[in-house]
């Protein structure tokens, strides 16, 4: 028995270490590097690939960059991964335990940047077809008078995370940033196996690119509980269902928070009342 291996991959076969070299990361960092392409041209045939795996149906596109007479390929700013007192001061501002943000960072979805001179965290994923900003100190950009700034030439209808999620069978679609980083912290606390995605905008449409990386997938759907919340639930739901998803949506109707406050969405629950916690006992799929 080899006791000092000088390569490993963990047990579910999505992550290395070369120990030699010191080199680490997940299925698509060691595609990367296996087929010696650019990341981002790495990234677009991982998800060609795993969409020919997850879906038989010859009226489903895979995802190809878009033209760039149409529409441009992402420019985003250099982002770094939280320091101790971001993910701190991020857990305050959220209400969210910072494990579940040192898991969602880990999984390289949760980074921050300097944009107009103020520190943000950002949600995206390995793919950078989509990322949004928030402020770190809670404040609306003043630039477009709100508090989510999902940054140009961005893909808005890109799922963040789905790439990632193509290792887990079981998917918790949640609307918005801090929902997502709220379902890694609940992964952690419920002990399921799922993976969060993100929807950014409840007006948003999953990409058509995207849908078939849902196939055959268990997925929960969290939308907000008011009229656009619900709306994108039945939307997200429909568009599924093409692909043959086995969906089902959690409704937060009657749950109320330790102030008395109703739970709206996701990030909310987290701070719901016994009562409340009592009558869900599970969240997750």
């Amino acid at each position: 028995m080899d006791h000092k291996p000088s390569f490993s991959v963990n047990e579910a076969g999505t992550l290395f270490h070369d120990f030699a070299s010191g080199d680490a990361g997940d299925t698509v960092d060691f595609f990367q590097r296996a087929s010696q392409l650019p990341l981002k041209d790495a990234c677009r045939k991982f998800i060609e690939l795993a969409g020919e795996r997850t879906t038989s149906s010859p009226h489903l596109k895979l995802y190809q960059a878009p033209p760039a007479e149409i529409k441009p390929k992402p420019s985003l700013p250099e982002f770094w991964v939280g320091t101790a007192d971001e993910i701190r001061r991020l857990a305050i501002l959220r209400n969210i335990g910072r494990e579940g943000l040192m898991a969602a960072s880990e999984r390289g979805l949760l980074r921050f940047a300097k944009l107009r001179d103020t520190t943000a965290w950002i949600v995206t994923d390995a793919s950078r077809l989509n990322a949004q900003a928030r402020r770190l100190d809670g404040q609306l950009w003043e630039h477009i008078g709100a508090k989510a700034w999902t940054l140009p030439t961005s893909l808005a209808s890109w799922p963040i995370g789905i790439m990632e999620a193509q290792t887990s069978r079981i998917i918790a679609l949640c609307e918005g940033a801090p929902d997502f980083l709220a379902a890694h912290y609940l992964m952690l606390w419920e002990g399921v196996q799922c993976s969060p995605v993100a929807m950014l905008g409840a007006s948003q449409r999953i990409h058509v690119d995207a849908l078939p990386l849902f196939a055959g997938k268990r997925v929960r759907i969290f939308g907000h509980d008011d009229v656009a919340g619900r709306g994108a639930v039945l939307r997200w739901a429909a568009q599924l269902a093409t692909v043959g998803a086995k969906v089902d949506a959690f409704s937060f109707a009657g749950l109320q928070q330790e102030d008395g406050k109703p739970v709206k969405d996701l990030n909310d629950s987290l701070l719901m009342d016994v009562k409340s916690f009592t009558r869900v006992e599970k969240i997750l799929p």
